[in-house]
């Protein structure tokens, strides 16, 4: 297809982008079928671990799937926040090609969003630095850039468009989702490989832990129980184009709170609009959208605001769940990956469940059973450290 045809379908696009199947790598898996199995079993992909954290065992969402050894790649792109974005890029390679075949020429542009990077790698090399006095003679600083991510890729895919990462803390890869949406619209790009990584490493896991924010036990969102997260880790790219046929991200609302640098903002405003703007962006209704994937974190405060704003705005209900407690909380990746998560729920007809019997204090939500049904809208939230909030709505095109 000419390159300008393909600018003319991206610009008058207006109503929604596709979002092809995803690629991901993480606690439940590498392979669409096989995490989805999980997924709808509610079978979780926590491990016992200290490595993070000596002498601390945590329940941590670890990815255990083979990643590509990156020995022969340049020093500035060697870290394991990479090696899960390679993985993925292996999985999403046959889309990609199918796409760009089809489309010669076309303008294909990198949005990625993460938290950690490559600093992971920068601890270890800190350490040596530290008993030796020198760094190691791999040590590349570029590596634990936050623009690592997106330069990576475009270097994997060979693309030149656009390349830059978001760094918001938990909602990075849902706007990332977001801000391709917006490339595709505005006629900037024909296509772009979105999502993000985050990798588990010492920063993370004692950070949080320093916040008294995580749990040593596998974590119960929603519950009278809940007693903080898990962290976990994982890679979910999407390819997304103009195309009007598939699974569309249809809308999207982004608010800030600033109510306070880590916790949420109490009554769930924010969070609230920003499921509305998604809701108005789609002129779509509360009542027809058929499951919400909660942002389900399993702290006190996050579950609380999110209950209330769920319950105010869906007064009629919806179907939702978290699956975080499945999978952890993946940090940058969680938005991206959890997009995904309501991607297989659209093409499978079923729904994840929640796995936790409610906390009786807390406003009174319709919680997943796992059923099967025709989902044909999906609305994803993500909220982030500053109050910044976003939710993503997904459709099934007629």
């Amino acid at each position: 297809m000419p390159r300008n045809s393909i600018t003319a379908r991206a610009i008058t696009a207006r109503s929604g982008c596709r979002l092809h199947p995803p690629a991901l790598v993480c606690p439940l898996g590498d392979d669409l079928n096989s995490i989805a199995q999980r997924l709808f079993a509610g079978q979780r992909g926590l491990h016992d671990n200290e490595t993070w954290r000596p002498g601390h065992r945590l329940a941590l969402g670890i990815v255990d799937t083979p990643l590509p050894d990156d020995s022969t790649w340049p020093a500035e792109h060697r870290s394991r926040n990479n090696r899960l974005l390679a993985a993925a890029l292996q999985r999403l390679e046959p889309t990609l090609k199918h796409w760009r075949d089809a489309n010669p020429g076309a303008r294909i542009g990198v949005v990625m969003g993460t938290s950690t990077s490559g600093i992971s790698e920068t601890e270890i090399a800190l350490q040596q630095r530290m008993s030796t006095g020198d760094w190691p003679s791999d040590f590349h600083y570029c590596r634990h850039e936050i623009g690592a991510a997106a330069e990576f890729v475009a270097y994997w895919c060979g693309v030149d468009g656009p390349a830059y990462t978001l760094s918001t803390a938990c909602t990075s890869s849902a706007r990332a989702l977001a801000s391709a949406s917006r490339l595709i619209q505005a006629g900037l790009c024909d296509a772009v490989i979105a999502g993000g990584a985050d990798s588990l490493c010492r920063l993370t896991v004692n950070g949080f832990s320093s916040l008294e924010a995580v749990s040593s036990e596998p974590c119960r969102p929603f519950s009278a129980e809940r007693n903080g997260i898990n962290l976990g880790e994982g890679a979910a790219l999407f390819l997304v184009t103009g195309e009007s046929d598939g699974i569309q991200l249809k809308g999207y609302g982004e608010t800030s709170d600033a109510h306070h640098i880590s916790a949420p903002r109490p009554d769930g405003s924010g969070a609230r609009e920003a499921m509305a703007a998604a809701l108005r962006m789609a002129d779509v209704t509360p009542n027809e959208i058929d499951y919400l994937n909660l942002h389900g974190t399993a702290t006190r405060q996050n579950d609380s605001m999110e209950a209330r704003a769920v319950a105010e705005l869906f007064v009629d209900g919806v179907t939702c769940s978290s699956t975080k407690s499945l999978t952890g909380h993946t940090l940058g990746a969680c938005g991206a990956l959890e997009a995904a998560f309501c991607w297989l729920a659209m093409t499978h007809g079923l729904l994840p469940p929640h796995l936790d019997p409610p906390d009786p204090e807390l406003p009174s939500l319709r919680y997943s059973q796992g059923e099967t049904r025709d989902v044909r809208r999906t609305l994803t939230n993500a909220f982030a450290f500053g109050g910044n909030n976003i939710a993503l709505l997904l459709e099934k095109a007629e």
